[in-house]
């Protein structure tokens, strides 16, 4: 059997086993993919629990749209291809919801938008700075988070937002709320909201219960403005499997149940290697592939061996949680740190360091052996030969378990029947 693993944008990297040393080669479940555009246009048209967008825009003195950066591959520009219309005459702007990311580069810019809404909005288009942009209180809510938020949030008459939605390692799915906390947040509301990631409860698909979650549903109450969402969701190849639009509660949960059939991935069992491949443009830095370990420990048997591949072209992004990891000996040290004080990114310590409390992480990427082996994961010059003493090392019995989107799929052991 040739697995063909995803590598950076359009490149490959191969595979060769036995059949039998392969339990399961795991993707986002297959969907029937429809008109995409009409996808689009039927969403915005039939909203849920909201008046239609030409309504909604009737009297708008401004529009701000809430959109996503390039480490997501929403399809905002399809979007505005669709609304464009709509828009003419309107005063339109854009703050691109960085959270604590950094600013797009004029390429992003261009992936996101597309050439003709970049050059026609050009001037109008902002990225959220969450340590330099001017913020506003929206009060504090009740797991103890100051919320605040970017002006331009705050002052526009109306809000759009553009999302996608799919699961998310601990605020349980992406998109809608996700906007405003944390995209437009300030970099001290996002540390105090992110702290709460260490939390058991706050995990990928779980909303009941998530303190992450509840953080963005409070702050969401706070917004005086009408908001309209449009929301899709994406199959494996980036493709609109399903769009939502309309309230932004009700939208978001449509959304969910749209998500679940994508990237809800049944398994039959755990295995003792699992490869996790996290893809374009999720890949961009391990910050945002550690998404990959996180997803897939939940194939993965106890003492087994992880092997994350990702491309991360930025090295290791917000590095706070390389520096913790870094000063500790152990995974049970850095979460004994985490506990005595935290600061943002060591959730993504945390995350990582829990995996490596009871199995292996090694990984096949762009980012150098001794940073890797700062947060107790071993740098792999190539993936077959990975795979294959990884396999050597866990004995003639082992089997391997590709995910080979981990950065999105949530795997589970399917039930016997």
């Amino acid at each position: 059997m040739i697995v063909k693993v995803p590598w950076d944008k359009d490149q490959q990297i191969e595979v060769d086993l036995p059949d039998q040393k392969v339990v399961a080669i795991v993707e986002p479940n297959s969907v029937e993919i429809n008109d995409e555009t009409e996808t689009i246009r039927q969403a915005v048209s039939n909203p849920i629990g909201s008046k239609s967008f030409k309504e909604f825009l009737a009297d708008a003195r401004d529009v701000l749209f809430l959109v996503n950066d390039g480490t997501r591959p929403t399809p905002t520009r399809r979007i505005l291809d669709v609304l464009k219309d709509d828009l003419a005459g309107k005063q339109v702007s854009f703050l691109v919801a960085t959270g604590i990311h950094r600013a797009p580069t004029e390429e992003e810019y261009l992936q996101i938008f597309g050439p003709e809404h970049r050059e026609h909005f050009r001037d109008s288009i902002f990225a959220h700075d969450a340590r330099r942009d001017e913020m506003v209180s929206l009060g504090t809510s009740k797991n103890g988070t100051e919320m605040q938020v970017n002006k331009r949030g705050v002052a526009a008459h109306k809000i759009v937002i553009i999302s996608s939605v799919e699961p998310h390692y601990f605020a349980g799915y992406t998109g809608g709320r996700k906007s405003f906390l944390p995209g437009i947040a300030s970099y001290q509301t996002i540390e105090q909201n992110h702290k709460l990631a260490v939390k058991q409860e706050a995990k990928a698909l779980a909303l009941t219960g998530n303190p992450v979650h509840e953080d963005m549903i409070d702050a969401l109450k706070t917004v005086k403005q009408e908001v309209f969402v449009i929301s899709t969701v994406l199959d494996k190849d980036h493709r609109i499997y399903a769009a939502t639009a309309g309230d932004i509660h009700q939208s978001f949960q449509a959304a969910i149940d749209k998500a679940n059939q994508v990237f809800a991935a049944p398994i039959p069992e755990k295995a003792d290697v699992v490869v996790s491949v996290v893809k374009f443009p999720g890949d961009i830095d391990l910050y945002q592939a550690q998404k990959g370990i996180d997803n897939a420990k939940h194939a993965l048997k106890k003492g087994g061996i992880l092997i994350l591949v990702a491309r991360c072209r930025d090295g290791v992004g917000e590095d706070a949680f390389v520096k913790l990891m870094g000063s500790c000996d152990s995974p049970k040290a850095a979460l004994e740190k985490i506990e005595q004080g935290y600061k943002l990114g060591y959730h993504k310590a945390a995350k990582m360091a829990e995996v490596g409390l009871w199995a292996e992480t090694w990984a096949v990427c762009g980012v150098d052996p001794e940073t890797l082996k700062k947060v107790f994961i071993k740098s792999c010059d190539s993936l077959p030969e990975a795979v294959d003493q990884a396999l050597e090392k866990k004995g003639p019995a082992a089997k391997v378990l590709f995910m080979l989107d981990g950065g999105l799929i949530v795997p589970f052991v399917e039930k016997q029947k």
